[in-house]
């Protein structure tokens, strides 16, 4: 038992010897971000400000870091890049919403960690106000959104919500816009439609003003005057052809008469 206690004691010391001399390439390197070791969502909202902090772990040199936005480098100061690098990102904005900053080891860029900004913001809602369409027309009312999360929305015409006709109405949302469309308007369409957007207890609203008019009997131009040039053309063809006739029996009635005088 003496010899193998011995035994394995010495494999232990050649196996720390040789770890000591392996190439600093070999060792596993790890990078963190504000303390964290793996890829990370950040929560924040506008107009704060965010920081974010990317450190070298267990490295047995020192490492020189890269900082990404997206696809796009960030330039960073010379003391701000060795072992450990700061960013700032001041004021975050409605835009930084989803936006990924990846740090990176210069020597091995395949060792990285990246954090994604999830930005938090009530519902903004824009959009054409007034809109004029002839009865018997299609119409649309887009009501642009833009939130973080999305929000609940709504259709409301005249303080009431709308009751959508089936064949009649038809209501499509994106991540971006809350449409509706109205098929072959009436008179009764005529109105103030409302689009609304709940969200976190807030509650954003925005008027559309829709006005239906009469439709316009408009006379067909075009077919008009190609009717009138051929009716203008057959009275052409028919006075010449008439004066022809005419020629031919005044040429006929002046020819000199044959026979002898007594």
């Amino acid at each position: 038992m003496t010899w193998k206690s011995i035994g394995l004691m010495e494999m232990c010391k050649f196996l720390l010897l040789l770890t000591s001399f392996l190439p600093c390439g070999m060792t596993s390197s790890v990078l963190t971000v504000n303390g964290e070791t793996e890829d990370y969502i950040l929560n924040t909202q506008p107009e704060l400000q965010v920081s974010l902090k990317c450190a070298v772990q267990n490295h047995t040199r020192e490492e020189e870091l890269l900082w990404y936005r997206e696809g796009g480098r960030v330039d960073l100061k010379s003391g701000n890049k060795i072992n450990s690098s700061s960013i700032c990102v001041s004021p975050i904005s409605e835009n930084d919403n989803g936006v990924t900053f990846t740090c990176k080891l210069q020597r091995d860029q395949s060792v990285s960690i990246s954090v994604m900004l999830n930005v938090t913001f009530p519902p903004r809602l824009s959009g054409e106000d007034f809109q004029t369409a002839e009865e018997g027309s299609d119409v649309q009312l887009v009501c642009n959104v833009k939130s973080n999360p999305q929000a609940q929305m709504l259709w409301y015409k005249n303080s009431s919500i709308l009751n959508l006709e089936k064949n009649r109405h038809q209501v499509h949302q994106t991540s971006e816009s809350f449409q509706l469309s109205i098929t072959k308007v009436k008179k009764s369409d005529n109105g103030t439609y409302s689009c609304t957007a709940s969200l976190l207890q807030e509650m954003e609203t925005k008027d559309f003003y829709l006005i239906v008019k009469d439709k316009e009997w408009t006379i067909p131009i075009e077919p008009i005057i190609a009717a009138c040039i051929v009716v203008l053309l057959t009275l052409c063809f028919g006075l010449v052809a008439r004066r022809k006739r005419i020629l031919k029996l005044c040429i006929k009635d002046q020819a000199p008469q044959s026979g002898t005088a007594l």
